[in-house]
């Protein structure tokens, strides 16, 4: 391995996860504060669905165009970009006072979603092929933003205010956005794409692994999403938790996922990736049934959510070492943009479909159910899409 790529890979896989952390955080503002939206504008449970879930969605599609202008300009450059584009949205939201204008500035605070279309790319081509499971797990600890979100963003609403709070995290994100350009730089052996973006759009989907990928990560990715975003809500409506208490809690299930990312990217490297997606899906389609009953707070359910996140976690962490070995460098970029708007929109619709079912049912058992089915169909679809392939489950998909 070359000295210059040696020297810098912790530097750039830490500034990678920390840019990643603070874009999450931003993403994950509304999610956090939905109680208060409800209170005070006196929605309904399908309207605060719709609030929470609208950022997941320009994060979700936005990773396609971001992931390919990464493929060209960079990891360093697009880092920087999506932390101060992010600025804007994010002063809109803290200065809304009324339903339209949260969900207009909530719509665009889904750029904050793309940095993970930049970073995957970024940090991959800083490693060797038998390191980058761990290397993307370690990125994908930015994650945290979203623990960081449920448990800091409520608290500091209630010691400055909720202006002052967006203020703060647009400072936040112009500071990242200026350490990136003066601290960070590409690997030397990236090389900017230099095919025109639509043609290689066109060869990423022609890749049967895009589409494997996309379908697993849009369930274990997918999954950590719904749950961070509306899991906050869900706790005050069935559990009776305050804004802060359903936070804490919240943060604890999106750093039991954070920890086991890089844990099922590490485990992939040593025993394939497919091995540890089959333990993901089928421990969350266990726990999404246990949920299902609604046990009790705390210790039962509670501790039902942490193995949720850490079954979810690890799906997340395998998945994208099984990009890694199928699918060339060159464009892991343009490939990641894809599966990364695949795993958004896997956690755009569940809170939807969550806050539609308590409405009618008062209940979110149907919700869970649908989740334990999804979990197993990805079960049985990773055992015969992989297992065969190779002794490990990794070989290459057919393109």
């Amino acid at each position: 391995m070359p000295n210059e790529l040696r020297r810098g890979q912790v530097v750039n896989l830490v500034l990678a996860t920390t840019a990643f952390a603070i874009t999450f955080w931003a993403w994950n503002l509304i999610g956090p504060l939905a109680g208060s939206y409800t209170r005070q504008l006196g929605l309904s449970p399908p309207q605060t669905s719709l609030l929470v879930a609208i950022p997941v969605l320009v994060g979700s599609l936005g990773r396609i165009p971001v992931g390919v202008l990464t493929d060209k300009l960079g990891g360093r450059l697009m880092f920087a970009v999506v932390c101060f584009v992010t600025i804007v949205p994010v002063l809109g939201v803290g200065w809304s006072d009324s339903y339209g204008w949260l969900l207009l500035w909530g719509f665009l605070l889904g750029l904050g979603g793309t940095s993970f279309a930049v970073g995957i790319p970024f940090v991959n081509a800083w490693y060797r092929p038998e390191r980058r499971g761990f290397a993307t797990g370690v990125f994908g600890m930015g994650m945290g933003g979203t623990a960081v979100s449920a448990f800091l963003t409520p608290r500091l609403v209630e010691w400055l205010g909720r202006a002052q709070t967006h203020v703060l995290m647009a400072v936040l994100l112009a500071v990242m956005g200026v350490v990136m350009l003066l601290v960070s730089r590409d690997s030397p052996e990236w090389r900017p794409a230099t095919a025109p973006a639509l043609p290689r759009m066109r060869e990423a989907v022609k890749i049967k692994a895009t589409w494997q990928c996309a379908f697993l990560y849009a369930v274990c990715f997918g999954g950590f999403v719904a749950f961070s975003t509306y899991l906050p809500t869900l706790l005050q409506v069935v559990y009776g938790f305050t804004q802060t208490g359903a936070g804490l809690r919240d943060a604890g299930f999106s750093m039991a996922a954070v920890l086991a990312r890089p844990v099922g990217g590490a485990l992939s490297d040593r025993i394939g990736a497919t091995r540890v997606l089959l333990v993901s899906f089928a421990g969350t389609a266990i726990m999404a049934v246990v949920l299902a009953f609604e046990p009790p707070a705390e210790i039962p359910a509670g501790l039902c959510f942490v193995l949720t996140a850490l079954f979810l976690g690890l799906g997340t962490g395998g998945v994208f070492a099984l990009v890694a070995k199928l699918v060339e460098p060159s464009r892991v970029g343009t490939v990641t943009g894809l599966v990364g708007a695949a795993g958004g929109l896997g956690g755009y619709f569940p809170p939807l479909v969550m806050g539609v079912v308590y409405s009618v049912a008062h209940a979110y058992t149907i919700g869970y159910l649908l989740l334990a089915l999804t979990a197993l169909g990805a079960l049985l679809y990773t055992r015969k899409a992989f297992t065969s392939a190779a002794p490990t489950g990794d070989g290459p998909a057919p393109r």
